[in-house]
């Protein structure tokens, strides 16, 4: 997920020499200009890191140590009409059998009439917590949240269609949609999802659909999300068909302080019934985060120490539960970012219980 981008494409700039083209200033020399009301940019992203996980060696007993690509995005953004835009983003997927693919991350077209009323269609970002409407590259953190599980096509986007819309400039924000969720059997009456968020910003505002977990003290944020997914049919339980529904509550307060530092609270917690991703089970889950980015640079960036626990409990007695402490080195915000993790996940699943720590440097760049 990308809200701004900075392209530099080599082939957009060729085409500019090639055509009648014109490079706009107010974009930094970046976005290309067809005339006043049509323009295209582009922009790319990637994670990539080192893993190191106790006992998940081929042998089954020693430490796992794998350089991995968490993820490598292309982002196509374009305006047709002063209302009309496009976005077209693709990701790198693994597949069960670790087959490496490109897939379609988002393809939506919006039409934007004001701040209070927008409608979006296409394969999107359903309404849903802070943390998916982040998507990896905005978190505080280098790992997504286990307790998130609604449902989604890919990469926490479905297929389906929002209104959304804000007031004083972000201070309040909803999102109302209807998506696929669950195709084919249960759902023989191709019931849709029906997704709701409403956020409330009693500091600073966030404008736009999307949102971050740390503005690296650009903002003060005190903010509360409310979410409610629901459809029916949407899972098997028991040889029984159950209906879906879900809600979560998620809070996200950052403060930059006199010192210039910035100091972070961000919270979630999560309810499921009959949730197709747990296999029609219920559950509850919730986390908690402390991050603290010190004032002043070492070298190119600013230190950024991240701590994290987190817990999901699905009926049935399979309990997760995960501690995460670590450091961000802060470059370039979101664009350019350094993660270094150490955390312990461990799985109670009655007459089987497992505990591993792993080891994680991640790197982070977009432009």
């Amino acid at each position: 997920m990308k809200r701004h981008l900075y392209p530099v494409a080599l082939g957009f700039a060729i085409a500019t020499i090639a055509t009648p083209l014109m490079i706009s200033s107010a974009h930094a020399g970046g976005m290309i200009k067809i005339d006043d009301t049509k323009w295209v940019s582009v922009g790319a992203g990637l994670r990539t890191s080192f893993n190191a996980v106790d006992k998940a060696a081929p042998n089954g007993k020693d430490r796992s140590k794998d350089f991995r690509v968490d993820g490598m995005r292309l982002y196509v953004n374009g305006q047709i009409h002063e209302n009309i835009k496009l976005e077209f983003n693709t990701d790198r997927s693994v597949d069960s059998a670790g087959n490496e693919n490109i897939r379609v991350l988002d393809a939506l077209v919006k039409f934007e009439f004001s701040d209070g009323f927008n409608i979006w269609m296409g394969r999107m970002l359903p309404p849903s917590d802070r943390s998916n409407l982040d998507g990896p590259y905005y978190l505080n953190t280098w790992n997504f949240p286990l307790a998130q599980a609604y449902p989604s096509i890919f990469a926490g986007r479905d297929d389906g269609a929002a209104v959304w819309g804000m007031s004083g400039g972000g201070k309040f924000k909803y999102q109302l949609g209807a998506f696929e969720g669950t195709e084919g059997a249960p759902n023989l009456q191709d019931n849709l999802l029906y997704a709701a968020r409403f956020v409330f910003n009693f500091w600073d505002p966030e404008p736009g659909y999307y949102n971050s977990s740390t503005y690296y003290g650009a903002k003060d944020v005190l903010a509360i999300g409310l979410v409610y997914q629901t459809q029916g049919d949407a899972a098997t339980k028991a040889a029984k068909t159950v209906d879906f529904t879900g809600w979560s509550i998620d809070g996200l307060m950052e403060k930059k302080l006199g010192n210039d530092g910035v100091v972070s609270l961000e919270g979630t917690y999560y309810d499921y019934e009959g949730n197709p991703v747990l296999t029609g089970n219920d559950g509850t889950g919730y986390f908690v985060l402390g991050a603290y980015l010190f004032p002043g640079k070492v070298g190119m960036g600013q230190f950024q120490p991240v701590a994290r626990y987190q817990s999901l409990d699905i009926s049935g007695g399979n309990q997760t539960t995960n501690w995460e402490v670590g450091t961000n080195y802060i470059i370039d915000g979101h664009n350019a970012r350094l993660s270094l993790v150490y955390g312990n996940t461990e799985v109670d699943a009655g007459a089987t219980n497992s505990s591993s720590n792993a080891l994680q440097i991640g790197l982070q760049m977009q432009i």
